[in-house]
């Protein structure tokens, strides 16, 4: 729309509009004639037609084309003509229903269609006058169309998916207002130009392996797979809790800043692009709402690294991405975006930064993070780039890519087939194969090595060789051989190279990049690199200067690539590693291997090298690493993994040297934590011979081999999932429930999820329809999780006829209705987690639901009908939840546990609830006062408290203490950082009568407790160095992880 109004502005029109509502007129059970709804009917027509050319006229002086003013006989006219247009809403032959059929511009043409016949209609002086008036009319029927679908329930029910557009829309327009509203003419012209120029430098992929006559390019369109991600475990509800993943654009809706991880070739700079576009189109489609209004800024840091100067300040970014139109942006547009908190910042590839210089990367997403709050950040790094608490105190969640599951394999390979033209036979038979070859089903776990599964299937007719490092030898083949010498028309050049000699002189490049710890070189360096080895290979002298041979590499190889002039890439790093490790083992440097071998940048390399070698290199190579491991205990469990990992790719290696690795790697075997599930998990599917079965283990090492055997996620996993069907420990059960996206859904429910005794401390987990569908099978379901494009309808189907007890209800977009779970008579818990369309809880009313927990990832809509909920003995208002006052909760309802949002009311009602038990104010940093303390304090029943750092301090302010809290759980201000000393004895202090305390990080001193002699156990989230702990108290502590 080429207007900006927010909805504030166009409600008083269309309320002059419409008769206010008889009551109950919204449960009308069919459709109404608009005529009947209309205000301006009989003799009120004069008087509404006066009152609604006021609000025009309003209206017209708001919209004004900024920088564009209108005379005063314009913005009159505009003003008459929408009035006059808008009355013809009386004479229109069509009830609302057909109306909201027929969508806002549509609605807007029949309106102009019957005020044609009057005399001098639409008959503008000015062509910005008549397109002011249109964009106007428009913007007035898009909310007569949602005024609509509000008042009516039954258009809520028959137009399910134009209500929903509807909404969309308008708030799509609110937030253009909100975020745009403040733009010059000049800043406003520029974006245009800048969107553009981002949709066409970020809207294609090169795709490998097409028929070698159509394009490389890969419409992002066609080409993006919605990946997923997970979060690392979390406390929610008091414990960890494992979540299901969520699509990519689903999980970075609610959160401002965020550091992805990914493993090489996992989706994370399609992913930057994606978000790049989305945004760039103001594209205002489910789950991506929050790019509406954002300004995309790509940061390649390879790019912003390539000169070795500092990394550029805001004014700068276009000229250090190369963008073309860094001359030509209006002075301080930067600033003035950011300052706005309109920016999207994707910051591509920390990985490719050299480790030493990766803490000034840091500091400087630090100094912008503060200087220019409010934006939002993407940064994209490999797993093991930086350490897991890089960013946390900048407020940085972490997202790591979840390897792609069957659903996304079987996505991507029929999407591959569909861009080169293949019949749809051709991809079934793909995946057959790779559903038979456990070691295709183990490499087809991202989108590069799926790329090139699809591609060489294709161009070996359906003949695949085994194992990554024969797979990449056949990619390297078709790119650098096959690819010209198979044209029917193979092009005359000036440099004719045979594959060897490609090879050879790659590798020199590849060997630069990764010896310097970059993965990007100026055109000068690789000419200088490439008259060095041109000099040894056979007839070198007679291929020409090195710069004609590095302009062949470029253009033919297909394996090199120039990003912007004047410097030289690697397509992939993945190709970059898979040379330089052959250059370094043909060359005898395995010095330089094993001394690097514990950065993460070499991780790929020394795998690769170990394929590539010889088997008596082989065995030395590996010797060397769990030597090195041995005698340098900071790095020994590193070396020991690195050198496990590469067991899969010596195809020939002497037992004894095997048995050496395999030894070193068993003493880090069962693994005790998910951090070093994680780092087992890294190793890859060789890793799962060496997991023990369920005997004999605790029940935290029984969870930590299930969570690295799911994260394996290959067949082989499968079976060493089996036998923990049976383990009755809940934490395996909920793994074994959670994780069956990572497998071949069909087979993991029936091996693995159909075995699982079902009772009331069991929740399933369903995410897609072919999930539930299997689930709705089994017998007796009591907890599911639900997270996807569900409906009412569906889930009805699905559900009846099983004794839920538990529904978590978790990004479930189709929802606008509560009222189909009163169908669940058993239902006692029900979750609601940023389900926007879930706004009214009175269907609740008069049902069993006890306990009931409310999240947002936003500010919501209010929700309508808490207050009636009188059953409720648990309730949960949680974060970003909107909660204006008190009131607005179950007066009459009997609570034990009661937890409020980040945006706490003010406290001096809680005495409403007596019977509270347990009070949750850990979402909030603000303090109570003093009159809000005494009002908690006299809660009779009240011994359980949780609380943020901010609430304890402020109780010690008002030199306050609550003797008869028993049990308080405390949240610092500092997520990952110790518990300040001074904060442990404010507890002390606080809490006289404390039996039992639970810390979300370890408390930097433990003496200040030693206050409270009737504390028994102090529990913490991570492990503890039990610092000056009183003799009197036990804690209890996770293991710290080995590795």
């Amino acid at each position: 729309m080429g207007l900006r109004l927010a909805s504030a502005a166009v409600a008083p029109l269309v309320k002059k509009l419409f008769a206010p509502a008889a009551p109950g007129a919204g449960l009308v059970d069919k459709p109404v004639r608009i005529a009947a709804l209309v205000s301006f009917r009989g003799e009120k027509r004069t008087v509404v037609e006066r009152d609604l050319a006021r609000v025009a006229k309003t209206l017209v002086e708001r919209a004004e084309p900024v920088g564009h003013p209108l005379e005063s006989d314009e913005k009159a006219r505009v003003a008459e003509e929408l009035v006059a247009t808008l009355m013809a809403l009386g004479d229109l032959a069509m009830d609302d229903v057909q109306a909201v059929q027929l969508g806002h511009r549509e609605l807007a043409a029949r309106l102009l269609a019957a005020g044609e016949d009057a005399p001098g209609a639409r008959d503008f002086p000015t062509r910005r006058a008549d397109e002011l008036f249109h964009d106007l009319l428009d913007t007035a029927c898009l909310h007569i169309l949602d005024f609509f679908t509000k008042r009516s329930t039954f258009i809520a029910r028959t137009l399910v998916e134009q209500s929903r557009q509807l909404g969309r829309l308008v708030r799509t327009v609110d937030l253009l207002v909100e975020r745009l509203g403040d733009r010059t003419a000049e800043d406003a012209a520029f974006e245009e130009r800048y969107a553009a120029y981002v949709r066409g430098e970020h809207g294609t992929l090169t795709i490998y392996g097409l028929d070698l006559a159509q394009s490389r390019e890969w419409p992002l369109d066609d080409a993006y797979l919605s990946l997923e991600t997970h979060r690392p475990d979390r406390v929610e509800d008091g414990g960890l809790a494992e979540r299901a993943p969520q699509r990519a654009e689903r999980a970075l809706g609610g959160l401002d800043r965020v550091l992805l991880r990914g493993h090489a070739g996992s989706g994370k700079t399609t992913l930057v692009q994606w978000l790049a576009v989305s945004a760039a189109r103001q594209d205002a489609a489910k789950d991506l709402e929050h790019l509406v209004g954002r300004v995309p800024f790509v940061l390649t840091m390879r790019t912003l690294t390539r000169a070795g100067g500092p990394l550029p300040d805001p004014g700068r970014f276009l000229a250090a991405v190369d963008c073309p139109l860094a001359g030509a942006q209006p002075a301080g547009w930067t600033d003035r975006v950011l300052a706005t908190g309109r920016g999207l910042l994707l910051v591509d590839g920390v990985d490719e930064v050299p480790e030493g210089e990766r803490e000034g990367v840091r500091r400087w997403l630090r100094r912008l993070g503060t200087t220019y709050p409010g934006n939002l950040w993407l940064v994209t790094a490999r797993p093991s780039a930086v350490r897991e608490d890089w960013l946390h105190a900048l407020g940085f969640t972490e997202l790591s890519l979840a390897p792609m599951g069957h659903t996304d394999l079987h996505a991507f390979v029929h999407r591959w087939h569909r861009a080169v033209g293949a019949a749809p036979e051709a991809a079934d038979t793909l995946l057959d194969l790779v559903q038979g070859r456990g070691d295709l089903a183990a490499l087809a776990t991202n989108p590069l090595m799926c790329a090139v599964i699809c591609a060489l299937h294709r161009e070996r007719n359906g003949y695949l060789p085994r194992g990554r490092k024969a797979l990449y030898d056949a990619a390297l083949s078709l790119l650098l051989e096959r690819r010209d010498r198979e044209r029917p028309d193979p092009p005359r050049v000036e440099v004719d190279l045979d594959a060897d000699t490609l090879v050879s002189l790659l590798q020199q490049l590849a060997n630069w990049l990764i010896i310097n710890g970059r993965s990007e070189m100026s055109a000068e360096v690789a000419t200088a690199q490439l008259a060095q080895s041109l000099p040894l290979i056979h007839r070198g002298d007679r291929l020409g200067p090195a710069t004609t041979v590095l302009r062949h590499l470029i253009e033919r190889s297909g394996v090199l690539r120039e990003p912007v002039d004047g410097a030289v890439d690697f397509v992939h790093r993945t190709f970059q590693d898979y040379l330089g490790a052959r250059y370094l083992v043909e060359w005898h440097h395995f010095p330089a291997l094993v001394a690097h071998a514990h950065e993460d940048q070499w991780e790929d390399v020394i795998r690769m090298a170990v394929a590539h070698a010889q088997p008596v290199q082989r065995g030395e190579l590996l010797t060397r690493l769990i030597e090195r491991g041995d005698a340098e205990p900071e790095h020994r469990v590193r070396l020991h993994l690195v050198a496990m990992a590469c067991l899969e790719h010596a195809t020939q290696l002497s037992p004894d040297v095997r048995a050496e690795v395999t030894a070193r790697a068993r003493a880090l075997l069962p693994p005790r934590t998910r951090e070093e599930s994680r780092a087992l998990a890294g190793v890859g599917q060789v890793v799962l011979d060496l997991l023990p079965g369920p005997d004999e283990l605790y029940d935290d090492e029984a969870d930590a081999v299930v969570y690295a055997a799911t994260r394996v996620g290959t067949d082989t996993a499968l079976n060493k999932l089996r036998p923990f069907r049976s383990r009755a420990t809940g934490s395996v059960r909920h793994l074994l429930s959670v994780n069956w996206q990572r497998f071949d859904t069909r087979r993991y429910f029936d091996e693995i999820l159909r075995h699982l005794h079902d009772d009331d401390t069991l929740i399933r987990f369903a995410r897609t329809d072919e999930e539930l569908r299997l689930l709705s099978g089994l017998a007796g379901m009591r907890g599911i999780d639900l997270s996807g494009d569900f409906t009412e309808a569906a889930l009805i189907e699905a559900l009846t006829g099983h004794p839920l007890g538990l529904i978590h209800l978790r990004s479930c977009p189709a929802l606008r209705d509560i009222a189909w779970v009163r169908r669940f008579p058993s239902l006692t818990t029900l979750l609601v987690d940023t389900c926007h369309g879930i706004t009214d809880l009175t269907p609740l009313a008069d049902t069993g639901v006890q306990r009931l927990h409310l999240y947002n990832d936003e500010a919501p809509a209010v929700m309508r009908g808490l207050d009636r909920l009188d059953g409720l003995t648990e309730l949960t208002v949680g974060s970003r939840t909107r909660l204006g006052t008190l009131a607005e909760l179950p007066g009459a309802a009997e609570l034990a546990s009661l937890t409020l949002p980040n945006d706490v009311p003010d406290l001096g009602g809680i005495g409403a609830w007596p019977t509270l038990t347990q009070l949750c104010l850990h979402f909030t940093t603000r303090g109570p006062s003093r009159e809000e303390w005494e009002a908690v304090a006299a809660l009779p029943r009240l011994t359980t408290l949780v609380l943020h750092a901010g609430a304890v301090r402020s109780l010690a302010d008002h030199g306050m203490a609550l003797p008869r809290v028993r049990s308080l759980q405390f949240f610092p201000d500092d997520p990952e950082g110790p518990v300040p000393a001074d904060d442990v004895a404010r507890v002390a202090a606080a809490f006289p009568g404390a039996a039992w305390l639970l810390f979300n990080t370890d408390p930097a001193d433990f003496a200040p407790l030693a206050a409270l002699p009737g504390l028994e156990t102090v529990r913490t989230f991570p492990p503890s160095a039990r610092r000056n702990v009183p003799d009197h108290i036990e804690v209890i502590a996770p293991p710290a992880p080995r590795y």
